[in-house]
Order: C-alpha cells, then sequence, then structure tokens
C-alpha cells in the first residue's frame, strides 16, 4: 500500500498543496495589500509573523521523509485492520481462512471505504470540509450501519433481515453527511476527482490484500494449535 500511495496518490497530493499554498499566498496578499496606517507608522512588519508558528507541528519533508512516513502510515494501518476484522470474525464465529479472506477483505472495503466515500469522498489538502466532530460522528455511523447490513445479508435469509439491511446500510446516506463549511476550494474539480478514484481503487486492493493475508494467517495458526 506504501508503493501504490507513493506512485499512485501522493503526486496529487503534491500538486494539490501547491494550488493550496498559491490560494494560502493570494489570500494574505490581498488581506495585507493596505496595512493601517498606524501599523506603517509604527513600522509593523506582516512578514515577520507570517514566519510565526501556526501550530502545524513537524511533517516529512518530500522526498525518502515522506515515502517512509507513507509506507510506515500504511503498516500500521494495515495491521489495524486486520485486527478488527479478526475481532469480527472472533466475535460472529465465522472464521477467515485462505479461501474467504478476500471476501471478507472486500466486505472490509465496502464497509470502510466505498460507504463513507458516497457521502464524503476522499479529500485532498484545499478542499472545504465539514465540521471534523460531526464528519467523524457520521463517518463512523456509517462504517456501522453498513458493516451490520452486510453481516445480515450474509448470515440471515430472511426477508425481513434483508429488508433490515437495506435500511442500515441506506440510513447514513438519507441523513446526509455533513456538507462543507464553505464551497471554495483551491483545487481543480479534475484533480479532486482523478485523486477520489484512485485513492478509492488503492483501498480496494489495500483490503483485499488485508483479507487474503489475514486468511493465510489464520489457517496457519489455526493449523499449528492442531499440530500441538
Amino acid at each position: 500500500m506504501g508503493a501504490i500511495q507513493h506512485l499512485r496518490l501522493t503526486p496529487f497530493i503534491m500538486e494539490a498543496e501547491l494550488f493550496e499554498a498559491a490560494a494560502g499566498a493570494a489570500g494574505h496578499s490581498h488581506e495585507h495589500a493596505a496595512p493601517e496606517a498606524g501599523e506603517a507608522a509604527a513600522g509593523h512588519s506582516h512578514a515577520d509573523g507570517h514566519d510565526h508558528d501556526h501550530g502545524e507541528g513537524w511533517s516529512p519533508a518530500d522526498g525518502w521523509q515522506r515515502t517512509l512516513a507513507t509506507t510506515l502510515t500504511a503498516v500500521m494501518t494495515g495491521a489495524g485492520f486486520a485486527a478488527v476484522l479478526a475481532a469480527v470474525s472472533l466475535i460472529s464465529g465465522l472464521p477467515i481462512t485462505r479461501q474467504n479472506g478476500m471476501i471478507w477483505g472486500f466486505c472490509g472495503f465496502l464497509a470502510v471505504t466505498l460507504a463513507p466515500a458516497v457521502g464524503m469522498p476522499p479529500e485532498l489538502p484545499g478542499m472545504p470540509a465539514g465540521d471534523l466532530v460531526a464528519r467523524q460522528i457520521w463517518w463512523v455511523g456509517t462504517i456501522a450501519a453498513t458493516a451490520a447490513g452486510i453481516y445480515l445479508i450474509a448470515t440471515r435469509a430472511e426477508a425481513w433481515a434483508l429488508a433490515l439491511a437495506i435500511l442500515l446500510i441506506g440510513l447514513p446516506h438519507l441523513i446526509g453527511a455533513p456538507a462543507p463549511v464553505h464551497g471554495e476550494s483551491a483545487v481543480p474539480p479534475g484533480l479532486a476527482a482523478s485523486f477520489a478514484a484512485n485513492a478509492i481503487a488503492a483501498n480496494a486492493v489495500f483490503w483485499l490484500l488485508i483479507g487474503q493475508f489475514l486468511g493465510l494467517a489464520l489457517n496457519r495458526t489455526a493449523r499449528d494449535l492442531y499440530a500441538t
């Protein structure tokens, strides 16, 4: 996943950061084009103020630092999602094997990536967004509702279960994701759409690999336990 991100996603992010920086520079230039008379008389320098730390903290530099940070993040994310799938398998009593590992991964992709992306597509820097807390609540709720719907479809054949599954999967989208605070975006629509499509496709590969490797690992663990 780190390799996919480096080759397919990072170039979009870096290009969007250029648009974001250009828009920010234009905004600052417009805002400070006519300083107040008192500031000018006092010799206040806006350039000095812009050099101050805005609280963003350290971020990896472009090049090997960014690639390494991206790859390590993908490793930790993959391990976390694998642990979640294993926990769901244990709680539900449905085993993950090398035969059905990709099916589990595909279900994880549907619940965690595709369903939330319907209301909140993957976003680039500089794109408008809604309230963070509201977005997180909607995101978690969408994942939980979609996962519950998938579970009902996979384990129950009754009509009521199918109807409830459809309701659960569709409810978050009937409610709707939180709308952006403002509609202005420094990122061209074509760039945003290309990034979203590539990010969703990359996550599909990511989840399929998580499911397959988890199935292989659990198969081997079970075989070793039975052997002892």
